[in-house]
């Protein structure tokens, strides 16, 4: 190995500098991408330049009402409608959220599409979802839509063990049937080919996307067919030198240039077993995809999807700016879920109860000092959520004097110091060492304390008077 050590000399500075051109706090951080990247395929090296992907048109499909419902009761109409209206929110008028899919097949999926198109939002667009079945297809033409999914499968697996096709080549034909259907009829089809990493992708998977591409030709352009590649199984990785059919680079690769699909006509939903469901998805923009994915929350068959609040804040991070987003409605999402028992762990991120509270004594007294040290942005502002603390045995004074001024809404030079509240933080110890407390202590355990030992903050004219 080439010995490539060299000397690299202090840079005594003291200006301070927090890389706010990185780091801006008001947004997420910036990702600041170069090119070109030079990925081996077939044995030649291919250029590919992830600063263009600021400039091209990517954005965000969602699929909760679909796979989100796959791995749990299904939501009533009232809940769903309630969603999409939220989503719309989030989208922001750009229509980040591009659109979202439906099931057709009962009275209440029908009544929920009718539904969420009355109330007007131009974005997420409705599309529907439908098996490769001719008969299938009649509930596509029944509701009026102008865009559907259709499962296409693509592995072995499920073509000749699961659909018990007798060769690959009367699989694509049945394939191509409801495709030209759905030309007919004025629809656009979005074939989905299903477990994608695990599929022969020279043998199978882009003969049957070069018979798509051929039938695209004849029709009119709002007509052409989208391709949606499907990791059903999370096999997929982003990792430079991966091989087919688990590269996402080399996938991109040979649909987008060798088969010639336009990025906007390429989508990307994944699955989260081998927990590389978001990195997989900002691959896939990176590498030539234009549409990731997801569900709010990752809510999904299995393991779940791509959250679709994670793939926002990347995409706010590629662009560098809000893009019309409104991320407020995270949090007023989360909230919803949990009121109809759906579970959000306490410490996901940006929409967990917990996400941003801090519960180390020496964490807490850095919040104090500059709340940036230990909030990863302005929660606040994007979230509506204050970096707060738990208040345990590890909280020390500096816990104790945040936790204080959080909650009496203490700013600038009101703020209580630690000293003022060493009563309350002698309390807390005590707690913990003499009555041999566990758990950590709640808000309400706290305001109590605070009210007896920091009166003079809660009397007339107080805080919290």
């Amino acid at each position: 190995m080439r010995d490539e050590r060299k000397k690299h000399p202090l840079v005594d500075r003291t200006e301070v500098n927090l890389m706010e051109d990185i780091f801006p706090y008001t947004l997420p951080p910036r990702i600041h991408l170069s090119g070109p990247v030079v990925e081996m395929i077939d044995g030649k090296p291919v250029e590919f330049d992830f600063s263009a992907v600021k400039k091209r048109p990517i954005l965000v499909s969602d699929t909760t009402f679909r796979d989100g419902q796959q791995s749990r009761p299904p939501y009533t109409i009232e809940q769903m409608v309630k969603i999409y209206d939220m989503m719309s929110r989030l989208s922001g008028p750009q229509g980040v959220i591009r659109h979202t899919e439906f099931f057709l097949y009962t009275k209440n999926d029908r009544e929920t599409l009718d539904r969420c198109r009355a109330l007007g939002h131009k974005y997420p667009e409705c599309t529907g979802w439908i098996r490769a079945d001719k008969g299938d297809f009649r509930l596509v033409k029944e509701a009026g839509l102008k865009e559907t999914g259709i499962l296409t499968s693509s592995s072995d697996y499920h073509i000749f063990n699961k659909l018990k096709f007798k060769s690959t080549k009367a699989c694509i034909d049945a394939y191509c049937e409801v495709v030209a259907a759905a030309f007919e009829a004025g629809v656009r089809p979005r074939c989905h080919l299903e477990d994608i990493t695990r599929a022969d992708i020279d043998g199978f998977v882009l003969p049957f996307i070069d018979r798509l591409m051929e039938m695209s030709q004849g029709v009119p352009e709002p007509l052409t067919v989208k391709i949606r590649l499907c990791d059903t199984m999370g096999f997929g990785v982003s990792y430079p030198g991966a091989e087919l059919p688990r590269s996402i680079p080399k996938l991109m690769y040979k649909i987008n240039r060798e088969c010639g699909v336009p990025s906007d006509r390429l989508e990307w939903h994944g699955h989260n077993d081998f927990h590389k469901v978001h990195v997989n998805g900002a691959t896939a923009w990176l590498y030539g995809c234009d549409v990731v994915n997801g569900t709010m929350f990752g809510f999904g068959e299995r393991t779940g999807n791509p959250p679709v609040e994670a793939a926002l804040f990347e995409y706010i991070a590629i662009k560098g700016e809000m893009c019309g987003i409104d991320t407020t409605v995270i949090t007023e999402m989360a909230d919803y879920m949990r009121s109809i028992g759906l579970p959000i762990p306490d410490n996901y991120p940006f929409a967990g109860r917990a996400f941003n509270v801090t519960r180390p004594g020496i964490h807490a007294g850095g919040l104090r000092s500059d709340e940036r040290i230990y909030n990863i942005f302005d929660t606040q502002k994007l979230l509506a959520c204050p970096p707060r603390v738990a208040i345990t045995d590890k909280s020390g004074a500096d816990g104790v004097a945040h936790w204080v001024n959080e909650h009496l809404g203490l700013k600038g030079e009101d703020r209580i110091s630690k000293i003022k509240v060493h009563k309350l933080a002698r309390w807390v110890i005590d707690q913990y060492e003499k009555d041999g407390r566990l758990t950590t202590i709640s808000d309400e355990e706290m305001e109590a304390k605070a009210r007896e030992f920091l009166p003079q903050y809660y009397g007339n004219g107080g805080a919290r008077a």
